[in-house]
């Protein structure tokens, strides 16, 4: 995957290309709208073999990512071949968070807690982000020392409010080759899920976190429908997320008055949707903006709501 976050100029029409030939002014940011590179997203718990064994149980087993620089958590990965992954974190000692930004989901068996997006300018990124009237926090260096005892870095910059990517996406930006942070896992390598093609977050106000992205990344209106097990869903054509607001009480209900406002569910892109049905054993079948869901086994899963999304 070599598309980071990027600008895109939308189209103009007739009158306004004449206009822009004439004048040529500078293009504002209202021209733009800015496509995401989904990096990975995140699964937190308390304990990481646990959570490892939850998903060798369904069938993709994660590789050991080794602990954080910051001597606080650990992470075990799922990376599929179109270079997305799926991060396991868990505490090193039991019950020892603080420190964390992710501290209060690691009370659980297993919980969605964030995702990112890739960049090779952050700073730019962070800037532009700022202009279009959204906090930035100051980036961060973060790293990782593998099982083999090679050592990856990276920086980081958390946009929004509330724990890291837990609405908005937080940044990351390699210091060393994403090669060395990133490998195809054995268990699903060639497999007939290719990638995390979309996160679900659990809003509050459907509206409100619309107008928030579109401030933050310029887009179009979505498209809109409602899935009973869900609520209200919106969804960004091309873009990777979905925000789900409840409709009324039930587990979303539960989970935003627990969490806040947090991805509740992933969804991997498939190559074939009846060979992952039968391959993993997915059911509730739905149909969500014109294309087939279908859902791993949330028991197995210790809760984590993961699917499966394609034609």
């Amino acid at each position: 995957m070599s598309k980071r976050i990027s600008p895109i100029c939308c189209g103009l029409s007739f009158a306004a290309f004449v206009i822009l030939l004439i004048s040529r002014p500078a293009m504002t940011q209202e021209n733009k709208s800015v496509a995401l590179e989904l990096d990975h997203v995140s699964i937190c718990g308390s304990n990481l073999d646990v959570l490892r064994q939850a998903f060798t149980d369904v069938g993709m087993t994660p590789d050991l990512g080794g602990p954080h620089g910051n001597g606080i958590t650990q992470m075990a990965i799922i990376g599929f071949d179109e270079a997305t992954y799926i991060e396991l974190i868990a505490p090193v000692k039991p019950g020892v968070t603080e420190g964390s930004g992710w501290a209060k989901f690691m009370g659980e068996d297993a919980v969605t807690c964030a995702w990112a997006v890739g960049t090779n300018a952050l700073l730019e990124e962070a800037d532009r982000l700022k202009k279009a009237g959204i906090p930035v926090k100051t980036p961060e260096h973060g790293s990782r020392k593998r099982p083999d005892g090679m050592s990856i870095e990276w920086m980081t910059a958390d946009v929004g409010s509330g724990t890291p990517g837990s609405t908005l996406p937080f940044i990351i930006e390699d210091q060393t080759p994403r090669a060395w942070r990133v490998q195809i896992s054995a268990s699903v390598q060639g497999a007939p899920v290719e990638g995390v093609e979309n996160v679900v977050l659990g809003v509050n106000n459907l509206d409100a976190s619309i107008a928030l992205f579109r401030k933050a990344y310029g887009w179009a209106d979505p498209l809109t429908e409602t899935q009973k097990d869900f609520g209200k869903l919106a969804y960004f054509p091309g873009e990777p997320v979905i925000l789900a607001a409840p409709s009324g009480g039930g587990w979303l209900s539960d989970r935003l008055a627990k969490f806040g406002e947090t991805p509740v569910a992933y969804l991997l892109a498939t190559r074939d949707f009846a060979a992952a049905t039968k391959k993993y054993k997915l059911s509730g079948n739905k149909t969500w903006f014109g294309q087939k869901v279908a859902w791993f086994d949330a028991g197995k899963l210790k809760g984590v709501h993961l699917g499966v999304i394609g034609q």
